[in-house]
């Protein structure tokens, strides 16, 4: 069997990286970009750090702000709709995985109209053309979207997350700049980074794991562990080594899936509106300690990168507990909280069915069931 890397085309890293922009959408001719960003970011003028470049380099752009936290179908329908009103030839997606998210869904369904409907694009969708050029800028350490091939649609009317993974949908150009996430506040910083963390940690563990995707997810772990308090702290060393992270975590868990800390907190942000890094960062220690039986030694490279000392000299079942709790502290040390007083026994039917078809259960390293997915939820009461 082959293993398949997909990155992207270009990435640019470090201070000052947004300068590139008009450097790339010259170079390659655009002519006007529909600039996706949500209404945060243009209240408090981030998404002006970006519209400041366009404007001295004389380059056209049109603004569309629609974006909730978690994107919904109507946010997709309404961005195709403000990308064709524009005459856009391109999108510049400024924020966090929601702008990164709805412009992929914007892209794809403007170069394949098949999917307008946006539900259609569950799953992997058997769409023919690349999405129109992204140029994606993050402005949170977490979601890594700008190199990954998937995105995630809320449909509100069913109350549901669903993912579409689509090799069609990649950014062809990240910005990974530091300096756009200093804005951050503490618990967007700690969430999103914590979903980061997430994203490792599954990424190393499921099934589709392989040498190439380990390297990446171990030295993301390893940044993230000694990164994350400072990040939450606006410390520089600390948001600079956040912004590496989650495109190193990235790099690896978009070419190999994801597990079902990932397919419950999409439930749970879909049910009851829970950030996604929060969801994931509750979920992540609990569903370790459920996953541990089928990892073999890998928890002792993470126990290692989390910066646990002395690993070589313990036993399996001590390396395994080491780790999680790594993880757990890492978690509370940052301000996630352990419970989601909101949950309700009544919501436990649909909240497990809802995991279990989630397209990040397949991946997971332990095979599930429904009932085994309440219990899990159940952890959170």
């Amino acid at each position: 069997m082959a293993n398949r890397i997909m990155l992207n085309e270009t990435s640019y890293h470090g201070a000052g990286a947004i300068q590139e922009i008009v450097t790339e959408a010259k170079a390659r001719g655009f002519q006007k970009a529909l600039i996706c960003s949500d209404p945060d970011l243009i209240q408090f003028k981030v998404t002006t750090r970006i519209t400041d470049l366009l404007d001295a380099a004389g380059l056209a752009y049109q603004i569309y702000s629609g974006i909730k936290a978690n994107p919904t179908i109507e946010n997709v329908k309404e961005g195709v709709q403000a990308f064709k009103d524009a005459g856009a030839d391109y999108i510049i997606a400024v924020g966090g995985g929601s702008s990164m998210d709805t412009s992929k869904a914007i892209g794809i369904i403007i170069a394949n109209p098949e999917f307008e409907d946006v539900r259609s694009l569950e799953g992997t969708a058997p769409t023919r053309k690349p999405c129109v050029p992204i140029i994606a800028v993050p402005t949170t350490a977490g979601t890594a979207a700008e190199v990954t091939i998937n995105y995630v649609i809320t449909d509100v009317e069913r109350k549901r997350k669903f993912v579409c993974v689509d090799p069609h949908d990649m950014p062809i150009v990240a910005v990974v700049d530091p300096e756009m996430m200093a804005s951050m506040p503490k618990g967007l910083t700690a969430s999103t980074g914590m979903d980061a963390l997430t994203h490792a940690i599954e990424g190393y563990i499921t099934k589709g794991a392989w040498e190439m995707t380990d390297m990446f997810h171990l030295k993301a772990i390893e940044i993230i562990a000694r990164s994350l308090r400072g990040a939450v702290a606006n410390e520089k060393e600390g948001r600079e080594g956040m912004a590496l992270a989650q495109y190193i975590a990235g790099m690896g868990f978009s070419n190999v899936g994801l597990g079902i800390a990932h397919s419950m907190a999409h439930t749970l942000g879909a049910v009851y509106d829970t950030p996604h890094g929060v969801a994931c960062a509750m979920m992540l220690p609990i569903v370790m300690e459920y996953n541990a039986p089928c990892t073999g030694e890998k928890y002792r490279e993470i126990a290692r990168a989390m910066g646990v000392p002395h690993v070589d000299g313990m036993s399996q079942e001590e390396y395994r507990k080491a780790a999680v709790d790594a993880v757990a502290k890492l978690s509370a040390d940052v301000g996630i909280p352990t419970k989601l007083p909101a949950l309700r026994e009544e919501d436990l039917p649909f909240l497990a069915e809802s995991a279990y078809a989630d397209a990040c259960r397949p991946g997971n390293p332990r095979d599930t069931s429904v009932e085994d997915l309440k219990t899990l939820f159940r952890r959170l009461q």
